[in-house]
């Protein structure tokens, strides 16, 4: 064949790399550039030829290049191997270290940050019960034996509240917002404060000027001084008022009538002065601490968040992609990747199993797993998952090439068809 003068749109031949500075991947990237650029040349030289072979050869060219080009153009999404994601997040400013391989040494670290201790937020809402105390609101009986001119009907009930919410406050001495009653011959008495006992010491001695050897009998009547509110996933979410029982927060729950069948015991939120506090039962039981140490005061707001709002998404080549439930605050990725039909055997790459978690100031964290021996899933039963971590599986690098074949044939048949037709 003679030789044709090269075209001035012929490309040159990229110099190459220093062996020095070139790693694989930026071998392979040169290594397709190189194949695009001499493909460019023979599509130069293509146009010199007859018409039918000119256009037989541009197809076969732009499909070329298409398929050289396939890793740019496969669609979805797709993450990389890990040296190429740790690339593009230092290119983004990410600090050293927020590519992190799932080793024994990281599961390790996170078992001991399990063990540590209740945080100190939460080990300030412990107390212990004391007796009740007379607050403004409260209703009291009074009873002085042997002097019927000092009695009132009897008290309609000792209840805190009806199911409805209202006090059955019945006939006795309401206290006042001040904390003071009223009482036959004594007057206005301070009451605020007292135990029952407390207030019945106070009301023998003063009514003791006026009665010789007074008997007697103090108790509540109707308890509506302190109340909280329950809120959430409880049966019978609503106001729920103090009584003499201390209102620990599983008294404070059971008194809701319990948890739903959707309650997140992982993420109760008690609120306190408008500072919330998020309080993880199971954690707390496997810590060996009894909640019944945190004590509920007055005009406290308690949450149970449902579960659904704390979930893990799976995503890529896994069988099912699916939000999924924490369980009670506990997940494993290998746990999750099971309730996807785990790693999709013909198109996911379990080498490329990655979690996406939000760090600290918003970045993201970014763990890499190696599953592509099964010795692997062991790590992954042991690594815990978080609310709204993103578990991605990569496609293999086949099934990416596949995908921007599928994408090309159509075109190319259409292409085919014109030029048999023009023939």
């Amino acid at each position: 064949m003679p030789n044709r003068k090269k075209h001035c749109g012929s490309l040159p031949v990229t110099p190459k790399f220093s062996s020095h500075s070139a790693n694989r991947y930026s071998t392979r990237i040169y290594r397709i550039h190189n194949l695009k650029v001499k493909l460019m040349n023979r599509l130069a030289d293509s146009l010199s030829v007859t018409p039918i072979s000119r256009l037989a050869s541009i197809i076969f060219m732009v499909c070329a290049l298409a398929i050289l080009s396939a890793c740019s153009m496969s669609p979805g999404m797709y993450m990389g191997a890990p040296q190429d994601v740790e690339a593009k997040m230092k290119a983004e400013g990410a600090p050293p270290g927020a590519l992190i391989t799932i080793s024994p040494a990281l599961i390790e670290k996170q078992r001991a940050e399990d063990n540590i201790t209740v945080r100190e937020d939460i080990r300030r809402l412990f107390a212990q019960g004391a007796p009740y105390k007379v607050g403004p609101g409260d209703i009291l009986n009074i009873v002085v034996w042997n002097h019927p001119e000092l009695a009132l009907a009897a008290a309609g009930s000792n209840i805190a509240t009806t199911l409805s919410g209202s006090a059955e406050v019945g006939n006795g001495y309401n206290v006042s917002p001040d904390g003071y009653i009223q009482f036959p011959f004594v007057g206005v008495v301070k009451v605020a404060g007292m135990t029952e006992y407390q207030v019945r010491a106070v009301l023998t001695r003063r009514i003791g000027e006026y009665i010789h050897d007074p008997q007697l009998t103090v108790r509540i009547q109707a308890y509506r001084n302190g109340r909280v509110y329950v809120d959430g996933e409880v049966r019978n979410p609503g106001l729920l008022t103090i009584n003499d029982i201390p209102m620990t927060l599983p008294e404070a729950i059971n008194r809701a009538g319990g948890f739903t069948q959707q309650a997140d015991r992982s993420s109760v939120v008690l609120t306190r002065n408008g500072t919330p506090t998020r309080i993880d039962l199971p954690e707390l039981t496997r810590s060996g601490v009894n909640p019944s140490q945190i004590l509920l005061e007055h005009g406290d707001l308690l949450r149970i968040v449902n579960r659904d709002e704390a979930k893990v998404f799976l995503l890529g080549d896994v069988f099912a992609p699916r939000a999924e439930p924490l369980h009670d605050g506990q997940l494993s990725l290998a746990q999750a990747l099971g309730e996807a039909g785990g790693v999709n055997p013909e198109t996911g790459n379990a080498r490329q199993i990655y979690v996406i978690r939000k760090g600290a100031e918003g970045k993201a964290e970014i763990y890499h797993l190696d599953a592509s021996a099964p010795t692997a899933f062991v790590l992954a039963a042991d690594f815990e998952l978080k609310p709204r971590d993103m578990v991605f599986v990569d496609p293999a690098p086949i099934v990416r090439w596949n995908r921007v074949i599928s994408m090309l044939l159509p075109s190319y048949g259409a292409i085919s068809a014109t030029r048999d037709m023009t023939r």
